[in-house]
């Protein structure tokens, strides 16, 4: 929470209603308003005490299910919502990660599955921080919090908890063997914290017992240890061949089997439950899959999930693959697929299902660093002609758009916008030198694709030129006021939810694990390089903004802070310039499904009076 009074700016204006017709606001609003639920997540060794998130209640929050009796249950009820939620081994406890206001600092509570008893301390002498990992045994736990001071793992055993690891620069828990004698961390003690390295330790003395570095520029991940007891083998993610590809490291032998598999894109996997096969996660181009890879064999064979985005998998002791899917005609649905093919609806939420909206096409443009990929939405009943459009920039960035449902977009939609989603460098999914094409140069490098896509979507009829709007959050919110400062020329208005706005500010009061972050991907720090923060900064250029501009910005955001949003706010308001701000009592974001409302109203209510359609 801000400490001082807050300035004061031109406050947003909150429209009663976007649409005359009745049938279409209502529809919008059900969209935002549909239950909607996570896949579940199972105790592994009491796999009938499942947890799950929701939004069922008007909040996202934590819900137990117990497959035994059919019985669901909402475990925490907090005014901005709950989304991190861990079930231990034996089904007996909830451990959830209770923060400030949506602030994200804080420190794991436990209650018990079953409920009757309030959440408690689930150790008490880990001091308070942001979480970075969480790996819970039958005896020892494995958890680490991130400070202004750097990264502090710890492990709870027996009744005691020790630190085993500090470091000022970023590092947290990966994975636990099943047996609780091997813990592995992801460390940047190289100075690089996009590109981790692994450390193997044992929990009981913490002997280091292997190192896995692959050098500059190419990071690991520890996906998850075979869910065999006694065995050693670990699921890790390499990008060796330039994209992120699997192999498994037995890190007792200290020997490793790469996976190659014939599949264009990138991959994620997990283990079946007898660690003799993968459930292999493909991403190529905006859609996933779902495959099973066969570790005898090396027979790789599609589970003939339908085009779209899969939102989460895992396969159940029996053999069945739960996993969320939709695409953005079709809202989400959390669907199980048996061995013997067959694919039905695992959970429907309560209450109506969501309206659906209309599907998306793919662009691919030629820009200066290579092909550009863009998803292109456009109304229903649409008429023939160039019409507004909105190009909505994904945070991350290391994120990309996918053709999933998404309220927001079909709103958009209904409101007569063309919607293009550019999957600029820097985007995951097309590789590595894709993802690491920023470096020394983030933000100008994603908005020479987004000015390329642009002009692709201008020239072939798509957008009108004069009724173009940029637009996104976090890192897109970003790229939205970076865009109206350096290249005002083409952008009617502009709206950015919880932006960096002025960086060397937000540098200052964000969380350690982004200075981390931010160190790598601008060479350095402020003080350092300081030239690169300034060449990249959207304050920079705030006296060349020409457009209209609205900002959202939460109080208590730990990732784009609320004091560097105000300074470039301030600068725009001595000059006069149009803006509108909006400001809320959350964090990076809002987890209440009203909130959220109301913010997408302002925006597109914006964007409607900026381009004077309303």
């Amino acid at each position: 929470m801000s400490t001082q009074s807050a300035p004061q700016f031109p406050a947003a204006a909150v429209p009663d209603r976007l649409f005359d017709d009745a049938a279409a606001e209502s529809r919008w609003r059900a969209r935002f308003h549909a239950s909607r639920i996570s896949v579940p997540d199972w105790a592994i060794d009491a796999p009938d005490a499942n947890i799950y998130v929701s939004n069922a209640s008007g909040v996202w929050e934590v819900y137990a299910w117990d497959r035994a009796t059919g019985e669901h249950r909402r475990v925490t009820d907090r005014p901005n919502g709950t989304m991190h939620a861990v079930p231990s081994p034996d089904g007996q406890w909830i451990w959830w990660f209770n923060d400030t206001d949506g602030d994200e600092f804080g420190s794991w509570v436990r209650e018990p599955f079953a409920g009757g008893a309030e959440a408690t301390p689930a150790i008490p002498d880990v001091h308070d921080g942001y979480p970075a990992g969480l790996e819970i045994g039958d005896s020892v736990i494995a958890v680490g919090v991130s400070t202004d001071d750097g990264s502090k793992l710890f492990t709870h055993a027996n009744g005691e908890t020790k630190l085993f690891y500090s470091n000022e620069d970023d590092a947290g828990i990966a994975a636990m063997s099943r047996d609780e004698r091997l813990l592995v961390i992801s460390h940047s003690e190289h100075g690089d914290s996009r590109h981790p390295a692994l450390r193997v330790l044992k929990t009981g003395d913490f002997a280091v017992v292997a190192d896995k570095c692959d050098g500059e520029g190419k990071g690991l991940s520890a996906l998850e240890f075979s869910p065999l007891r006694g065995d050693a083998r670990l699921l890790v993610l390499h990008e060796r061949r330039g994209r992120e590809e699997l192999l498994i490291w037995d890190v007792e032998a200290d020997t490793e089997t790469e996976i190659s598999l014939d599949l264009p894109g990138e991959v994620a996997a997990g283990w079946y439950p007898r660690a003799d096969a993968l459930l292999v996660a493909h991403f190529h181009q905006g859609r996933s899959s779902l495959h099973r890879y066969d570790l005898a064999s090396g027979t790789l064979s599609s589970l003939d999930t339908p085009p779209g985005r899969i939102g989460g998998a895992g396969v159940r002791p029996d053999g069945t693959v739960e996993y969320g899917w939709s695409n953005a005609a079709h809202p989400p649905a959390i669907r199980v697929r048996a061995d013997d093919g067959t694919d039905t609806v695992l959970l429907e939420p309560p209450g109506d299902q969501a309206p659906g909206s209309s599907p998306m096409t793919d662009a691919f443009v030629d820009g200066v660093g290579g092909q550009i990929h863009a998803l292109v939405s456009r109304p229903a009943d649409a008429p023939e002609g160039p019409l507004p459009t909105v190009f909505s920039l994904h945070g991350g960035p290391h994120a990309a758009d996918e053709d999933r449902f998404s309220a927001y977009r079909a709103l958009w939609l209904d409101a007569g916008f063309a919607v293009v989603e550019v999957n600029y460098r820097g985007s995951t999914g097309y590789g590595s030198a894709w993802r690491d094409a920023i470096e020394g140069r983030p933000g100008l490098t994603e908005l020479e694709d987004v000015a390329a896509v642009h002009d692709w979507a201008v020239q072939s009829g798509l957008a009108s030129a004069s009724q173009c709007v940029v637009n996104g959050a976090s890192w897109g919110g970003y790229l939205s006021l970076l865009a109206l400062g350096t290249q005002p020329e083409r952008w009617a208005a502009g709206i950015a939810g919880v932006p960096v706005a002025d960086y060397v500010a937000a540098y200052e009061d964000e969380m350690e694990q982004l200075r981390s972050f931010d160190r790598a991907l601008f060479g350095g720090s402020p003080e350092t390089v300081p030239a690169v923060y300034k060449e990249c900064s959207p304050i920079t250029y705030v006296d060349a903004v020409t457009a209209p501009v609205l900002v959202l910005a939460g109080d208590n955001d730990p990732r784009c802070p609320i004091r560097q949003i105000e300074n470039y706010l301030s600068r725009l308001a001595a000059r006069d310039a149009t803006f509108e701000f909006y400001r809320y009592d959350a964090g990076h974001g809002s987890l209440v499904i009203a909130e959220t409302i109301k913010q997408t109203s302002i925006e597109v209510g914006f964007a409607l009076r900026a381009l004077g359609l309303r």
